[in-house]
């Protein structure tokens, strides 16, 4: 019996060694961090628990070595609820990533993978699943194209988390419905520094195009015409990591939902706001509860 759920994240899982530091380490330097977490990570990964902990019921399909990072995410996606029946397992190692967050909440990322390759196009049998919305990250480009296309035939809206250019994103901006993307990617994607022109082009791509600016909100266009800009909800910052996921699952969730679209996106960045209140990615991710507070508390009109 095939799997009913709101959103099936497929992507990249990693496992997040993060470091608080009191500033970035120069040239041989070495210095000490006032805090340390371990979590899973990885954009689908994380989009996959925004999903659940925002109160849809979500899917991860992707890769976890059998190493012990990869058993204690899996245990955490079980923990937190996500689906974890479309995960491959193996003897490559799971992705790490080492995450330097400064007091002012921005960070710098190294993530490893080592032998760990993409998945071959066959390797998970989606059969099994009914999802209303599908979301993609692009590091799955073997699986992910033949699954868009598949979704496209069912009527199933498709949504790209476009972090930057590589061969997935490449390859997924013009096959999705949603192109959901960071400044970074619009402008290595186009060529523009400035995202206001940037996203006449991405509009192109997909039906609907949304650049995610940080602190400075978010722009969106759709191919009817219309646009508009968002400013970002204020909260005290203490780690950007993982806010992008955060919004990308929040995103996913209010189209399964059936949302509007200005709720659509007031639900998102509020969530990736939230995400920011707190260290490491899957820590920050807050639950539905939270999230209502936050738009009951602007809904006055102060945002």
């Amino acid at each position: 019996m095939p799997h009913a759920i709101d959103v099936l994240c497929l992507g990249h899982a990693s496992y997040d060694l993060i470091f608080q530091v009191p500033h970035h380490p120069e040239a041989d330097e070495k210095t000490q961090a006032d805090g340390f977490l371990g979590c899973g990570g990885g954009p689908a990964a994380n989009a996959a628990v925004t999903v659940v902990r925002a109160g849809g019921s979500a899917a991860f399909a992707g890769y976890l070595g059998t190493d012990i990072f990869g058993q204690k995410h899996w245990d955490e996606l079980q923990e937190n609820g996500v689906n974890t029946g479309f995960i491959v397992r193996g003897d490559a190692p799971t992705p790490l990533s080492a995450i330097l967050v400064k007091p002012d909440g921005r960070r710098a990322l190294v993530n490893y993978r080592g032998a760990t390759r993409a998945l071959p196009e066959n390797a998970i049998d989606f059969s099994r699943c009914r999802p209303k919305v599908i979301l993609f990250d692009g590091h799955e480009p073997l699986l992910s194209p033949p699954l868009a296309a598949w979704a496209k035939s069912q009527g199933i809206p498709t949504v790209l988390d476009a972090g930057s250019i590589h061969t997935g994103t490449r390859i997924l901006m013009d096959q999705v419905d949603h192109l959901v993307c960071s400044e970074k990617f619009a402008h290595q994607a186009t060529g523009l520094s400035s995202p206001e022109l940037a996203i006449e082009i991405l509009i192109q791509h997909a039906t609907t195009a949304v650049i995610t600016l940080g602190a400075k909100g978010l722009l969106w266009a759709k191919q009817d015409g219309s646009h508009g800009q968002l400013p970002a909800y204020p909260v005290d910052t203490i780690d950007t990591t993982g806010a992008g996921d955060a919004f990308h699952g929040a995103y996913a969730l209010a189209l399964a939902q059936g949302r509007n679209w200005q709720d659509t996106l007031r639900f998102a960045s509020a969530t990736a706001a939230l995400s920011c209140t707190a260290l490491g990615a899957r820590f920050g991710i807050p639950r539905l509860a939270a999230i209502q507070a936050l738009l009951a508390k602007h809904a006055a009109g102060a945002i």
